[in-house]
């Protein structure tokens, strides 16, 4: 699944679209997470738009009277092309945004994302109970170790919860732990204060470097442009189980915990 640094990627691969206007929305395949609505989309038509964010994992295309939110769900790929440079339509492209000068096209084979239009931001339960982005101010050690502390799930359940920090995925949450030296299995009032200093500040190291490298391309990913994304030259546990540490040489463990796979160094993590 594409996780925050992957979606900033494409976020920042679409900024070529801003202070462009939307000419038409085509629907191919209504049928993804949430039904798409060709007669809402279709309000985006005329608009210009104005700015493109990231919210969590959402692309939210901004315009000067609505939006249009994106979710890449497991296997979606948003490409991004010139208005006279578009490849044939391929199985599971879904949508085509298109614009004066561009057409913003929607992959994604599985169907578990999502393209919504709505006039205003406020009303959408999908964002309306997200956590604090890890890069904000809010997020930080005190802000961690208070939704931590009186709880009894495993750390790494508690930082990929959107209701604590959004975007801290599978693979970025395996790597920040390991850089702290916390067990993916200690539940979250066993880590102290002085820890959460620690991974709140390794977390965001972590996501700039995977932004910095394009995010990591494991299976579908692929940025705006069609280009892979390498930080998976870099992971140190995600995906290396029964191979060496880096640090110690111990085989890595590889787990199942919270619906996902989970690796971890039995040696250096505690």
């Amino acid at each position: 699944m594409p996780e925050l640094p992957e979606v900033e990627t494409v976020k920042r691969g679409l900024q070529a679209m801003v202070e462009d206007t939307i000419t038409n929305v085509i629907v191919r395949f209504p049928r993804l997470r949430y039904p798409l609505d060709s007669e809402k989309l279709n309000l985006a038509q005329n608009q210009k738009i104005l700015s493109i964010s990231r919210r969590a994992k959402y692309l939210i295309i901004h315009m000067e009277s609505g939006y249009i939110i994106i979710h890449l769900g497991m296997s979606g790929k948003v490409t991004l092309y010139k208005k006279n440079d578009v490849p044939e339509i391929i199985k599971h492209d879904h949508v085509d945004i298109t614009s004066n000068n561009h057409i913003l096209r929607y992959n994604d084979a599985r169907r578990f994302g999502c393209v919504v239009y709505s006039p205003d931001l406020s009303s959408l339960e999908m964002l309306n109970t997200l956590g604090p982005e890890p890069f904000s101010e809010e997020f930080n050690a005190e802000y961690l170790f208070s939704k931590i502390s009186t709880r009894k799930t495993p750390i790494k359940q508690l930082i990929m919860d959107n209701a604590v920090v959004v975007g801290v995925g599978n693979i970025y949450a395996c790597e920040s732990l390991f850089l702290c030296k916390i067990s993916p299995l200690r539940i979250g009032n066993e880590v102290t204060l002085d820890e959460c200093y620690k991974l709140v500040n390794i977390i965001q190291q972590v996501l700039t470097k995977a932004i910095a490298a394009g995010g990591s391309s494991l299976r579908d990913y692929r940025d705006a442009e069609g280009n892979l994304g390498y930080f998976q030259q870099s992971h140190l546990v995600y995906g290396r189980a029964k191979k060496e540490c880096k640090e110690c040489n111990t085989p890595i463990t590889e787990i199942r915990l919270g619906q996902r796979n989970s690796f971890y160094c039995p040696n250096c993590q505690s």
